[in-house]
């Protein structure tokens, strides 16, 4: 069944109203019609809506809603990723993945590593990209929210950001003991922020690391296996999304 997302305004009592991009999208890609069922989430709470279509106007999308479901999809704790900029389309593919695996929030970090930089102009552009992206991947895998991709920080603004987030992890190669690691993860309480930070091609350099550290950060091992910066970050969501999901 196909997933939607609708501001609260556009919710009045047992009827939904679709409006902008996803009318396009629901009468000439989709082509669903009069009679025809989704959910949708409010992009604010837990509640999933089963709704059916009764009518197809040019600019408006009118649904009846059948049942409301309490149950969610999102994980119990927020997760952000402090991803360092990737060079290429590679940070399409991140955040795609990224939302599928329960990310709350991207925040693209420029480290001293990273090869890519953007001017004004271009750091917009791809950021409006990203959070396209996210918004699709969102609808794909039933997200409850839209996840946000921020425009890209620099490392020590990205340790700024991270303060009020109650565990900070820096999955880092020369970290050892995948024990540590499991006994951190499993400590992590439902309601609790959580961010992590992967470093780009090539890594965090050591005096990042001990920044990170002097910040809060916990170095972790994610295996034995040197993982690229497109694989790290989603291995660490998925390692935590296997403890937090109940």
């Amino acid at each position: 069944m196909h997933h939607f997302f609708a501001e609260p305004a556009q919710i009045t009592g047992d009827v939904v109203c679709l409006t902008g991009s996803d009318v396009n999208h629901i009468r000439n890609v989709l082509r669903m019609e009069a009679g025809a069922r989704f959910t949708l989430s409010d992009g604010q709470s837990s509640r999933l809506y089963t709704c059916r279509i009764t009518s197809v106007e040019k600019e408006k999308i009118w649904a009846a809603i059948e049942s409301v479901s309490e149950e969610g999809t999102e994980l119990p704790s927020r997760i952000w990723l402090f991803q360092g900029l990737p060079k290429s389309d590679k940070m399409d593919w991140i955040v795609q993945k990224a939302v599928e695996l329960g990310v709350y929030g991207i925040v693209p970090v420029m480290t001293k590593r990273t090869v890519v930089r953007l001017d004004a102009k271009k750091e917009k552009a791809r950021c409006a990209r990203w959070n396209a992206i996210a918004e699709g991947a969102a609808k794909q895998s039933g997200r409850m929210l839209v996840p946000q991709v921020k425009e890209p920080v620099s490392f020590a603004q990205a340790l700024q950001m991270a303060q009020d987030m109650q565990i900070r992890l820096i999955p880092y190669e020369l970290a050892g003991g995948m024990e540590k690691t499991r006994r951190i993860f499993s400590q992590i309480a439902p309601g609790q922020s959580v961010a992590v930070f992967i470093g780009p091609e090539g890594g965090f350099e050591e005096e990042e690391v001990c920044r990170a550290e002097e910040a809060g950060f916990v170095r972790v091992t994610l295996g034995k296996r040197i993982l690229r910066t497109e694989t790290a970050g989603l291995s660490a969501l998925a390692m935590l999304g296997y403890v937090l999901e109940q």
